[in-house]
């Protein structure tokens, strides 16, 4: 199994400010923002877990994490 495969993508809302870099970043149109300004996954099914979201946001709102870590 692919170390990828074991990955989701998590976000935290709280700590989200809604800047917009993490949408911007994506590859594959997954993230946007909602009504609020807070980041969302709108497109699951086509993230390839590429990292770019996580490694750009400055507020650590959003990571690639296991499925047992929350």
């Amino acid at each position: 199994m692919n170390t990828k495969d074991q990955l989701d993508l998590k976000i935290n809302k709280e700590w989200c400010k809604g800047c917009n870099i993490c949408v911007s970043f994506c590859p594959t149109n997954v993230l946007a923002l909602d009504h609020n300004e807070k980041i969302e996954i709108v497109n699951i099914d086509a993230c390839t877990k590429c990292g770019l979201c996580e490694l750009r946001c400055p507020d650590f709102a959003i990571w690639l994490g296991g499925k047992d870590n929350e």
